[in-house]
């Protein structure tokens, strides 16, 4: 059988089908059945099913091929998301570029790389602070967390996390950062913690391009190390943390974070502090920032501890103009009732009231003020974190 009578499965070319006038071809009983209607353009016949699917036929070529028209959605969710995730991000930060592996010392990164998993399902809509009027009375990082989107991400640390908390009972931020650590004493939801989450996550960076998989002797053993192979996706991570925590203007200016990216990105200012925390909670900070001179590094890390105690409560940094985030009239919680009020200077990186505004227009196009609050609980349990004391 040649190529072009097969049937192919592909992604939509355009737009989603639209219905037109039935029609009932032999022919092509084979490739849809069912109740079906059709549209012809530019000698292209799509021939849709009750199942959802689309036939097509290539009248000049005479290739048939099939298509999900709910691909069309995943591909614009894809292009509105950077090629690494977040807990992708904080793993390239912390590894050396030639040898490969993470310090020895570092017991910080896995707690924090499950905080990430947290914030990355909020930033994707999939997860938020449940609707529930008696969650204000909680500390933002006691919330409870609910499933609001169950559909795969396409990322398999995500979508494992993704399952477990839409079959588990509920639980709050800081509980599902505990039990994805496996740092319960409850040994019934030891099953819920997540294994080998840093070599998974070098795995899928190795698979993506980001680095390559070399072996190491270490004293009586070869083990596994993943080089740097594309040094420019970790250069453009380093840009945007430079650029919000050493930047000599407190400035923001969204169009100059993720430029690297095909897509348009969504919530860039609100991806790259979750990042920033996040390498700083995970201990990887002090190696990327190495090579700057004493007083600026020392300022640089002032600085991010800033921003962790501004934005871990809910309303976040409720000291700026107009209340912070998402700004007055939103209910004032526990967390952010009991914050200092004190306002701390800072000679570099992006201002506070800055950070705010254009996390304000992202919150405005986002679907769910509730996942922001998600963002709020991790970087809360950050805070508290042993690492800050």
């Amino acid at each position: 059988m040649s190529a072009a009578s097969g049937l192919q499965r592909r992604r939509a070319p355009g737009g989603e089908a639209r219905t037109g006038t039935p029609y009932a071809s032999d022919d092509e009983d084979d490739v849809v059945r069912g109740r079906s209607a059709q549209r012809v353009k530019d000698g292209i016949v799509e021939r849709s099913a009750g199942s959802g699917s689309i036939a097509a036929i290539d009248t000049r070529s005479g290739q048939r091929y099939a298509y999900d028209p709910r691909d069309v959605g995943d591909e614009r969710e894809m292009l509105s998301h950077p090629r690494l995730t977040l807990m992708e991000e904080v793993l390239l930060l912390g590894l050396k570029d030639r040898q490969g592996y993470l310090s020895f010392w570092n017991d910080n990164i896995s707690y924090t790389l499950r905080g990430a998993i947290l914030m990355e399902l909020a930033l994707r809509g999939r997860i938020a602070v449940a609707r529930n009027g008696e969650q204000k009375r909680f500390e933002v990082a006691d919330r409870l967390v609910e499933v609001r989107d169950a559909k795969n991400t396409g990322e398999p640390l995500l979508d494992e996390t993704l399952r477990m908390i839409k079959s588990s009972p509920p639980a709050g931020i800081a509980e599902w950062m505990d039990l994805l650590s496996g740092e319960t004493w409850n040994v019934m939801k030891l099953n819920l913690q997540l294994k080998q989450v840093r070599e998974r996550l070098a795995k899928g960076l190795v698979d993506k391009g980001v680095l390559r998989t070399e072996k190491r002797n270490f004293l009586l053993f070869d083990m596994p190390t993943h080089p740097v192979a594309d040094p420019s996706l970790k250069d453009a991570v380093l840009r945007r943390l430079y650029a919000m925590i050493t930047s000599k203007s407190q400035s923001v200016h969204p169009d100059e974070y993720y430029k690297e990216e095909k897509g348009q990105i969504a919530l860039r200012i609100t991806r790259t502090l979750c990042m920033v925390c996040c390498a700083y909670c995970g201990n990887v900070l002090d190696n990327t920032l190495a090579h700057l001179p004493s007083e600026t590094h020392e300022e640089a890390f002032q600085r991010v501890v800033s921003l962790l105690v501004s934005f871990g409560q809910w309303p976040m940094a409720p000291d700026t103009p107009g209340g912070g985030l998402p700004g007055r009239g939103t209910a004032t919680s526990f967390s952010s009732a009991s914050a200092p009020k004190k306002k701390t200077k800072h000679k570099i990186g992006a201002g506070d009231a800055d950070l705010v505004l254009a996390m304000r227009r992202e919150l405005e196009q986002s679907s769910s003020e509730s996942a922001f609050e998600v963002i709020a609980g991790v970087l809360n349990v950050f805070v508290r974190m042993d690492a800050l004391v």
